[in-house]
Parts: structure tokens; C-alpha cells; sequence
């Protein structure tokens, strides 16, 4: 019979009640602590369809979203970075029983005009007895849509929850007596899966901002590329603790890997290519590919197949489907599902070429902004690079770049040079600017629209 997600974490606390399950900025919990707190708050969510959490990195934020995972009572992640018309859509849609964040997120949540009961974890604490969770029971509803454009809320079940959780006890080696740092913000759904699947694993979660974490030797740290950048550049002495550092959302360019290497000397780079949808496909480990477009190989139980050059996945960690007005709608046919990623799949190893939207045509003929950047990041010293669009009244579209450099790197000029050794004409950017920095949205992933307006 399937264990999940709450039952995990109830067996670790009776194996070791007193073992330190959560790190917060200002407060910890045991794991008898942190359960107690749990089933206390499940107690007050009983018969609720649904609960809206907006989460901040403190353990009352964990200890509801468990709650709810323990009850059997569906998660709307909602996240800060909402515009006020799209949280009254997800809200309208989902239709949840409570809306609960931490005492500092109650003024933001006003402000994005919500004028309705707050409640926090401790509020919902109750001595009632509370039901428990079936696999078929919802899970997650998330938020795929970043911050621009109508919400589309994705829907997990239990059952698939608990099947991404037995991947991850198969390929990342977490177990008790780990420190798990999980750096990024509870609303983020990579550090949220980060901390709650340590937690059924026995270890400790650290929630703190990454620099804080490391001082304190932590075995393991979820990362994007974006603050393993941040690492490298704290100048913090080299961390021999960390023994595996697992990374999503943009590709990791290897001078990336390799420049986090120096840090942490003694971790393995996982690199996992997965959606909200689909969760986990493929992952690398190491310094990556030469070729910055393979994603690894593929998890275990997920079959892909290259339909039209688009990306169809089918395994028992996918999604059921969006949730609309009308109901969960559009979810896998006959098990498949594809986010619009393009790819190629050799074996086990996938190779991924960007989603089928950012492709660019330039006076009638194709250009692949991934190739675009696995050219730049080839060249010794660019660290990061991203290919994006430019209108133009001749070629309808031409190419441009922006790269992040170390010391050693080439000048622009030399760069495009390099590039037309590598490069058809028609993929050669027209202007290749260095920018401090890649501009990112909110989840992470490269605001290529900031990019685009850089560029005038």
C-alpha cells in the first residue's frame, strides 16, 4: 500500500521524537514537536475542501501545508508575487475554506485585496479528531503561471506526491542525521518539495537564507542556479559538509557547476529537468554535459516519447490536470502529458532545445535560442548566457545576447567572433551585451522579457 506524504514524517517522529526536524530563522522544532503541531492543525482543517497558504520560510508555514497533507485537505500554494487581479482568480477558482499565512504576510495579502479572514497555523490548532488522507485524495493546487498572464492552477494528487517522494529515496541519498538546507522561499515548490520530503526522510530542514545554512555544515542544499550564483560570489570559505546539491529551473551551465565546485568541494551537482506538471523527468550529475541541451537521463518509471520534436512524458508522478471553472480539465490522455518543451531522446538521455514558444525566425529560417546559448557557454569565461528576440522590420526577428563573464572571458567582440566559427548566419546574435547579472522572475527561471526590454 502506498505511504504517504504525512505518514512519513508521523514514522520518523515515533522513531526519534526528540531529533530536531526544522530550522528557522528564529525558532526550532523536534520532530514530536513539529508533528504534534501538525496533527493539532489537521484537526482544525477537518472537513475543509481546501485551504490557500501563503507561505514564508517559517515552520508555521511547514506545519500547515503538512497539516493540510495529513488531513487530506488540498494545498492552493499561493505565492508574493501574485498581481492583485490574478490571487481573486486563483481564490475564485479554487474556493478554498481558509486563507492562512504568517503574521508578516497578512499586510501583503491585503494590499492584493483580499479583505477576508486570516488565519495562522496556530490558529487552526484544534483537539478535534481529524480524518486522515487517502491516495486519491488532492494534494496541491499550484500556480504555473509565474507573474504575468491568467493563473493556470495545476492539480497533484497523493498518490503521485508519494511516487515523486519514493524517486527522490531512490536517487538523492538523504536519511536521518542529514542537515537539509533549503534556502528559497516556502512558496517555491522545489524548496517546499525540498523541506517536506527531508522531513520523511528523518532529516533536519534548514530554512535560513543560504549563508546561514552553510555555516552550520548541512549534508545537503536545494539550490537554483540563481543562488548558487549567490554562493559563489559571498566569498564564503570552501564547505566540505555538503554532499549533494540539487538543483532545478534553468539550465546549469557548466562554468557554473564548476565555479560552485570550488565552494563546496566535496558535492555531487544534481541537475534535475522536470515541470509542475510532469514532475521529475531526467537528471545529471557532475559538471554536467559538454552539450548544454542534454538534460540527463531518465528518472526511473517516466517514459518520454518525441512527438512533432515536442517532449511527451508519461509516469506516476504527473499531474491530474488544470483547474478551471467547470472542474480539473486537460490533464494527461492516456497517461501522457507535454509542457511544450522541445528535445530529442537518444536511449535513456534526453536532449532539450527550449520550449516550443521561444523558437525565433529570422527572415523565414528557424533559430534555436538553447543552441544560441550552449554556443556562448562553451567559450572559457562565460559563465551564463540567454539568447532573446528582437523585432526588426526586415528579418522580422533577429537574435540577441546577454551574457554573465568572469574575469578571464573574452570581450563581446571576440565572443561573436568565436560564435562564427560555431553558428549558422541566421544564429548569430546581432549584439552580445555583458550584463552583473541574468534578470529572473520570481520562480527563478530567466525573465526573458526583462531581457528583451534591456535591449531596447
Amino acid at each position: 500500500m502506498t505511504e504517504l506524504l504525512a505518514e512519513r514524517i508521523a514514522r520518523q517522529a515515533a522513531r526519534d521524537p526528540a531529533a530536531t526536524a526544522v530550522v528557522a530563522a528564529r525558532e526550532q522544532a523536534t520532530y514530536g514537536e513539529f508533528l504534534e503541531r501538525v496533527t493539532r492543525t489537521a484537526a482544525g482543517l477537518a472537513g475543509a475542501n481546501r485551504v490557500a497558504v501563503l507561505p514564508t520560510s517559517d515552520i508555521g508555514s511547514l506545519v500547515t501545508v503538512a497539516a493540510a497533507m495529513y488531513a487530506g485537505v488540498g494545498v492552493v500554494l499561493l505565492h508574493r508575487h501574485l498581481l492583485p487581479r490574478q490571487l481573486d482568480r486563483v481564490l475564485t477558482l479554487s474556493r478554498p475554506a481558509q486563507v492562512c499565512a504568517a503574521p508578516g504576510h497578512h499586510r501583503l495579502l491585503r494590499r492584493l485585496g483580499w479583505t477576508g479572514t486570516i488565519r495562522t497555523a496556530a490558529e487552526l490548532e484544534s483537539d478535534r479528531p481529524c480524518g486522515r488522507a487517502d491516495p486519491g485524495s488532492e494534494l496541491l493546487v499550484g500556480i504555473t503561471s509565474g507573474t504575468t498572464g491568467e493563473p493556470k492552477l495545476f492539480v497533484r494528487d497523493q498518490r503521485s506526491w508519494a511516487a515523486t517522494l519514493d524517486r527522490s529515496d531512490a536517487t538523492f541519498d538523504i536519511d536521518r542525521g542529514d542537515r537539509v538546507s533549503t534556502p528559497g522561499v516556502l512558496d517555491h515548490t522545489h524548496f517546499l518539495y525540498g523541506a517536506l520530503h527531508a522531513l520523511t526522510r528523518g532529516a533536519t530542514v534548514d530554512l535560513r537564507p543560504v549563508t546561514a545554512a552553510l555555516a552550520d555544515d548541512p549534508t545537503h542544499l536545494y539550490s537554483v542556479p540563481a543562488i548558487a550564483w549567490d554562493v559563489v560570489r559571498s566569498d564564503v570559505a570552501p564547505v566540505g559538509s555538503v554532499r549533494e546539491v540539487l538543483s532545478s529551473a534553468a539550465r546549469w551551465p557548466r562554468p557554473g557547476r564548476a565555479a560552485l565546485r570550488e565552494v563546496l568541494p566535496n558535492a555531487a551537482l544534481t541537475h534535475f529537468y522536470g515541470a509542475s506538471e510532469l514532475s521529475f523527468v531526467s537528471f545529471d550529475r557532475g559538471l554536467g554535459d559538454t552539450d548544454d541541451s542534454v538534460a540527463g537521463e531518465l528518472f526511473d518509471g517516466v517514459e518520454v516519447e518525441i512527438r512533432d520534436g515536442l517532449v511527451h512524458v508519461r509516469s506516476d508522478m504527473v499531474f491530474t490536470g488544470y483547474l478551471a471553472e467547470d472542474g480539473v480539465v486537460d490533464g494527461p490522455v492516456d497517461g501522457w502529458f507535454s509542457v511544450g518543451d522541445r528535445g530529442a531522446l537518444a536511449g535513456n538521455r534526453l536532449r532539450l532545445f527550449g520550449r516550443d514558444g521561444e523558437m525565433l525566425i529570422r527572415g523565414g529560417l528557424n533559430v534555436e535560442p538553447a543552441a544560441v546559448e550552449a554556443a556562448l557557454t562553451a567559450i572559457p569565461g562565460v559563465a551564463e548566457a540567454v539568447c532573446v528576440g528582437l523585432p526588426d522590420p526586415r528579418w522580422g526577428q533577429v537574435p540577441v545576447a546577454a551574457v554573465v563573464v568572469t574575469g578571464d572571458a573574452p570581450g563581446p567582440e571576440e565572443i561573436r567572433r568565436r560564435l562564427r566559427a560555431v553558428l549558422p548566419a541566421p544564429s548569430m546574435p546581432d549584439r552580445v551585451r555583458v550584463v552583473d547579472r541574468l534578470p529572473r522572475t520570481p520562480r527563478g527561471k530567466v525573465d526573458r522579457a526583462a531581457l528583451t526590454a534591456l535591449f531596447g
